[in-house]
């Protein structure tokens, strides 16, 4: 048994205070949950439709004191405190609290970092992960008197919402970051004149001289062809603070490799993430003879005495080229822009020398971006400490 600096704490095991109700659900109209409808970021908040829903193949009911649980990685921290009757997805397990226990508590307990890794210790399934709750109820949970876990609640909920705060602030510099360069370039480029050209014409008068993606059907490489070493297969999850980590990459023999008839991108090449993860632009910086791409990515292949790479990285960068991808999203049931359809787009190409002093922009825009990314990741980083310090001070009596 732990001892607690406080009088009247216990320690109990969860099932000793919770029970996990499966009455079946979906046979009467009522708002639905599904693991998609919960916040990923710890708050618990509800992102789904309050509007009833029938029957949803298998699902449960819960109601107002219900704490709902997602068990299935990798929603493991899905966990949210309903104020209305509702059923929800049979991955989710509505956990009611007996009278000793408040909803509250039990929500900042689970959610706190010790019992998160504790909680995916016990997961098990190779492709779709999933909980053990028959374990998790024997885990031992820290239990003051009732008034004092609602004033922990009270103390903890108070203070995450200053946090949100000032999460909502640290993401609004960024953004507004992102904003600026984007509108700083769309403006430069306006200024600077020139038609709008498609890039089939840019290839078709030889400004590009070469635009291919990744490597698709027999071509793709498979799991077992990766090596340690050999040459670099990057894809769009390459791509981190607008450069590529090739400590991210896979590597193919010099023999596979020599195989792929496309995607072979060279230094100097502008990549366009176009498939899932679709919108970020780099410049592949490389000493490597030859690099490989996934089919996450394409690459722009400039006449350098027409067209300077730098230029066209901020130029693809610019609120005028997003809204054409986003524009082809908008209408699709997949986050992808395929190659023909890039072929269509168009781009504002100013004379080299105005691309010169855009480059220069977009340069020292980018610094800026950076700086504010690497100041928003800092934020989150110090805010995330100081909220799992607040639950670890909470369940060892510890808060005041």
């Amino acid at each position: 048994m732990k001892d607690f600096p406080n009088s009247g704490w216990a320690e109990k095991q969860l099932g000793e205070v919770v029970t996990v109700t499966k009455t079946k659900g979906g046979s009467r109209p009522l708002p639905y949950v599904g693991l998609e409808d919960i916040s990923s970021d710890g708050t618990g908040e509800f992102t789904g439709s309050l509007v009833p829903q029938g029957d949803k193949s298998t699902t449960f009911e819960f109601g107002p004191r219900h704490l709902l649980y997602g068990r299935l990685r990798p929603y493991l921290n899905k966990v949210y405190r309903p104020d209305f009757e509702g059923h929800c997805s049979s991955e989710i397990f509505p956990m009611l609290p007996d009278e000793c226990l408040d909803r509250g508590y039990l929500f900042h307990w689970i959610t706190s970092d010790q019992v998160v890794e504790k909680i995916n210790a016990t997961s098990t399934g190779a492709r779709m992960p999933r909980a053990n709750v028959k374990e998790i109820l024997q885990f031992p949970i820290p239990l003051p008197p009732l008034e004092e876990q609602q004033r922990i609640v009270a103390v903890l909920d108070e203070a995450f919402e200053g946090l949100a705060r000032a999460r909502a602030h640290a993401e609004a510099n960024l953004q507004n970051a992102r904003e600026l360069f984007e509108s700083a370039v769309e403006a430069a480029l306006e200024r600077a004149g020139g038609e709008p050209v498609s890039l089939q014409e840019m290839m078709d008068t030889g400004m590009i001289t070469s635009h291919l993606d990744g490597n698709h059907g027999s071509d793709y490489p498979r799991k077992a062809e990766f090596v340690s070493e050999g040459v670099p297969y990057i894809s769009a999850n390459c791509i981190a603070d607008n450069e590529i980590d090739f400590g991210r990459c896979k590597y193919l023999t010099l023999e596979r490799a020599s195989g792929l008839r496309k995607g072979v991108a060279k230094n100097r090449d502008v990549l366009f993430a176009h498939n899932a993860t679709v919108g970020p632009v780099t410049l592949l910086k490389t000493e490597e003879e030859k690099v490989i791409l996934s089919t996450s990515l394409t690459y722009y292949r400039c006449n350098e005495s027409e067209l300077i790479p730098e230029f066209l990285v901020c130029e693809m960068r610019s609120a005028g080229f997003r809204r054409q991808y986003e524009a082809v999203m908008a209408q699709a049931t997949r986050n992808q822009v395929p190659i023909t359809m890039q072929r269509k787009f168009t781009h504002l190409i100013p004379p080299i020398a105005e691309q010169r002093r855009i480059a220069e922009l977009g340069v020292e825009l980018e610094a800026k971006c950076n700086s504010a990314e690497k100041a928003y990741e800092a934020s989150l980083k110090d805010l995330d400490d100081l909220r799992q310090s607040l639950l670890q001070k909470a369940f060892a009596g510890e808060l005041t």
